[in-house]
């Protein structure tokens, strides 16, 4: 009797009730969600969480949204729903300290002057569309006082194909308001990277283009190869092929790891550039390589400054000598973007070219986290630099290579916890070691270097937190000849990029000036799944009603030219001219009433075709639950009958 009143038609319909009543209170609890996507999409990640725990005041952040404009466009229209739920629930995680306000700003409006001001421009999404608003910002409402400026962080376009990095950049402009001080880079390097002088031509030379860009972003300083401590403001260790330093500037470098610092590293087994520079300048220096003695391997890093990469699938072709038909130079690499590992770095590259450069493997027993960001084919072998010092011909890499059938890597990422390279505290002080740089000279005169009393007394042995250390084994990378032409025009620089060298390196930096919990953010999945039948639809109707739409806009145009023409006319317009000119008015009206229907008509169909997958979405689980419950009910009253 219990089941047939259950099973009646008010049975059924009191079951319906309380699956809807359960529906809407799991809806007012926001904070009761289940993530059933494939890559977890709607699930933050830890390092999101923790910059959003750690929020000391309220962040408002705005969406600037064209929904209206973008509802013509259903795939970008799903990619806006895509960034809101993402903000939502970021905004759900804060304890109240992140709010979200959606904006369409309308043209004309205080809106769009509101979406200006903060540098948010309307752009074209598609060829033929109208221009929309799709950028997002967070701002310091505590900073909104009259006469001062407002502390704010814009991202003027959230593109679409940036989708898997979206966490992450929404997390780094949280980030930036809060600290908006900017980051401050320490350039330590054995080359004439920042500009100096050639004996060859007795001229200086200029900066290369790379630091013209990263000094435009950053504020970069000029550290001396001996330095003897590092100064806490400095944000990023740029440690560009750095040769034979002394123990007390390894010393420095490891303890600045140690306590917070990040670093962005560019080794090289044999340097081109160098052996440029000091063939030039009539001289010789027997190791053209670099290396950080101790300190790579505490991080976690195996490298061998005496062995180069050579990969015959990956050579760049060079020309030898005017007329001769370019040569495979196997120890030059363009390295395209499918061995690009996909991180907030290198995710989104398209090629780097690299020069005799070296690979980089996890070392044994390490802590920390060895992550590739870029790789070459499996075409390679390692061959010694002494060779590559000697060799003129690079066609003689051909006739000695035999692929070792392997991977290597080029650039890692290195986190985690690390020990320190000086187990045992800081080096002995010696008179070779305990050199200070000019800045520090002319800063304090009287400053006597550190004793080493004193630095043991703050000495760490272990990272006080993750590390955040990117490597490359590559150092010709950063030259102008490797990826970028400049030109003055108008007394101004102009860099053209022909490779992607430049974009890694301010990506990598771009990365490790944010927190511990920033970094560790990595890319997601992409919301867009391939429905094809639904593409299908979408792809028939437009079509169908695109070709309409041209041919009316086609109507209209030519109607418009035939009224202008009739209108320019000299003299007084006779009765037939009069009535023609009417007609095509009424022709003109017609057009434009048929192509709104038009519009109307294929956003029609694609909000209906939506509004049925939504409808199959939230009612197909319930239905199924119910068709289940009832099947099982009647087998199993079945299986009593016939046990009777």
């Amino acid at each position: 009797m219990k089941n047939k009143a259950l099973f009646s038609p008010a049975g059924l319909a009191l079951i319906g009730l309380a699956l809807l009543i359960i529906v809407v209170i799991i809806s007012s609890l926001p904070r009761l969600r289940i993530d059933l996507t494939q890559d977890n999409l709607y699930t933050l990640s830890n390092g999101t969480r923790e910059v959003l725990d750690n929020l000391e005041r309220p962040i408002e952040l705005t969406f600037f949204y064209s929904e209206e404009a973008i509802g013509q466009m259903p795939q970008v229209r799903a990619y806006g729903n895509r960034v809101q739920e993402l903000l939502q629930e970021m905004v759900i995680a804060s304890n109240g300290n992140l709010s979200l306000a959606v904006i369409d700003p309308e043209a004309f409006s205080e809106q769009e002057d509101l979406a200006t001001s903060y540098g948010i421009q309307a752009v074209p999404l598609a060829a033929g569309r109208e221009e929309v608003y799709f950028g997002v910002v967070a701002a310091d409402p505590g900073t909104r006082i009259e006469g001062e400026a407002e502390v704010y962080e814009a991202i003027p376009l959230v593109r679409p194909d940036q989708e898997e990095f979206l966490e992450y950049e929404f997390s780094r402009l949280i980030s930036r308001v809060l600290d908006p001080d900017p980051t401050v880079v320490g350039l330590i390097t054995s080359l004439n990277i920042d500009g100096g002088f050639n004996p060859a031509t007795e001229q200086t030379t200029g900066a290369w283009a790379i630091m013209d860009t990263v000094r435009y972003m950053y504020d970069v300083r000029r550290l001396q190869e001996t330095v003897a401590s590092i100064d806490e403001d400095i944000d990023i260790l740029m440690l560009v092929h750095p040769q034979e330093l002394p123990a007390q500037t390894l010393y420095a470098i490891d303890q600045f790891v140690m306590r917070g610092g990040r670093a962005l590293v560019f080794v090289d087994p044999n340097s081109d550039t160098q052996t440029q520079i000091m063939v030039g300048g009539g001289g010789y220096r027997d190791n053209l390589g670099s290396d950080l003695p101790g300190l790579l391997s505490a991080w976690g890093v195996d490298y061998d400054a005496t062995q180069v990469v050579t990969d015959q699938e990956l050579a760049l072709f060079v020309t030898l000598a005017q007329g001769q038909r370019p040569t495979a130079h196997y120890g030059m690499l363009g390295v395209p973007r499918e061995h690009f590992a996909n991180d907030i770095v290198s995710g989104q590259l398209q090629v780097m070219n690299l020069s005799s450069a070296g690979a980089l493997n996890p070392a044994e027993g390490s802590s920390t986290t060895f992550e590739p960001l870029i790789q070459t084919s499996d075409q390679t072998m390692m061959m010694g630099t002494a060779f590559f010092r000697e060799m003129g011909d690079p066609t003689l890499l051909i006739d000695d290579f035999a692929s070792e059938d392997q991977n290597r890597t080029l650039a890692a990422r290195v986190s985690g916890p690390a020990q320190s390279a000086f187990p045992d505290g800081p080096p002995t002080a010696d008179t070779d070691t305990t050199e200070t740089s000019e800045a520090e000279t002319e800063t304090d005169p009287d400053a006597a270097p550190d004793t080493t009393e004193t630095a043991a007394q703050d000495h760490l042995t272990a990272s006080v937190s993750d590390i955040g250390v990117i490597v490359v084994a590559d150092s010709d990378v950063l030259a102008d000849r490797m990826w970028a032409q400049s030109r003055q025009v108008a007394g101004q620089r102009v860099i053209n990029a022909f490779a992607s060298n430049g974009d890694f390196v301010i990506n990598a930096l771009d990365n490790l000036s944010g927190s511990t919990e920033l970094i560790n953010i990595r890319s997601r999945g992409r919301y867009a799944r391939p429905f094809t039948r639904v593409l299908a639809l979408q792809r028939e109707a437009d079509e169908r009603l695109r070709e309409r739409e041209t041919n009316l806009l086609e109507r209209l145009s030519e109607t418009e030219e035939q009224l202008q023409a009739l209108n320019q006319g000299s003299g007084t317009i006779s009765p037939e001219q009069e009535a023609e000119i009417e007609r095509f008015i009424e022709l003109q009206l017609e057009t434009r009433r048929d192509l709104r229907e038009v519009q109307f008509e294929l956003n029609n169909e694609i909000d209906r075709l939506g509004a049925v997958l939504k409808a199959i979405n939230t009612a197909l689980i319930p239905v199924l639950i119910i068709i289940a419950v009832l099947t099982a009910t009647l087998l199993r009253n079945r299986r009593r009958k016939l046990a009777r």
